[in-house]
């Protein structure tokens, strides 16, 4: 039997005396589509930072395919295989497309200190970044500037950024925020479309979004995970529609 693609035990993390995360435990399996829901102030995002390693657990244990990577830095998960995405648009929008994918790409490669690298010295970058604009629905951008492309192009390049250097294990923060429905629809197409080699972590706030991609569904609120399901099992849960209108 395989190694779950992630494993949380007992994962809290405090700030002074609040509880941002509390005793969370969850096990994603290789291939599947994990969505976590939940109201503003769940302690999702926190919970993404301490398994992308943003933020250091207080206390439990976090594993990625086996391997214990609760006390790794953030650069050392990314290496192994841990890619992710931010709520809040992160590109550098006075650099071209491909000078964007550069950085992510240089990011975790021991040349990164070298500052003379050249962009067209980098081994099989075009060819990569061009393979992999072409995924997400943005063929022949690779010189464009960013600051050229709209908000729902940005964010289709953040996801290149995220897939570039071959994620394992890929965490998407609220990846449709700021979109236009016909822009959500496009990137959660694109998103649908990624191959099962790749393991998905997701959160999101839209709940036809959340529930169209989910295998399975877990559910935070205050810091605790109330109810994991299939995605069906959380649509008809009293207790969801209790948290999301507040009555709880």
């Amino acid at each position: 039997m395989s190694n779950p693609a992630l494993a949380l035990t007992s994962v809290s993390k405090t700030f002074g005396g609040v509880k941002a995360v509390s005793n969370v435990s969850l096990q994603v399996e290789p291939g599947e589509r994990r969505v976590i829901i939940g109201p503003n102030g769940a302690g999702k995002t926190s919970l993404f930072h301490c398994i992308s390693g943003a933020l250091h657990t207080t206390s439990g244990v976090i594993k990625c395919f086996g391997e214990d990577i609760t006390h790794l830095a953030e650069p050392d998960r990314t290496q192994r295989g841990v890619g992710r995405t931010f709520q809040i648009s992160s590109v550098f929008a006075d650099l071209t497309v491909l000078e964007n994918i550069a950085l992510a790409v240089l990011g975790i490669q021991k040349k990164k200190w070298n500052l003379w690298t050249s962009v067209k010295n980098l081994n099989g970058l075009r060819d990569k970044a061009n393979e992999q604009l072409d995924l997400v629905g943005l063929p022949n951008k690779e010189n464009a500037l960013v600051k050229s492309l709209s908000y729902g192009e940005r964010r289709q390049l953040e996801l290149v950024l995220a897939l570039v250097n071959g994620p394992r294990l890929l965490l998407l923060d609220e990846p449709c925020a700021g979109l236009s429905p016909a822009e959500r629809q496009r990137l959660f197409g694109i998103i649908q479309k990624l191959p099962r080699s790749i393991t998905m972590l997701m959160i999101e706030h839209d709940m036809d979004i959340a529930l169209g991609l989910a295998d399975r569904v877990t559910v935070l609120h205050r810091g605790e995970m109330i109810l994991e399901g299939s995605a069906q099992e959380v649509r008809i849960n009293p207790q969801v529609r209790e948290v999301y209108f507040g009555q709880v």
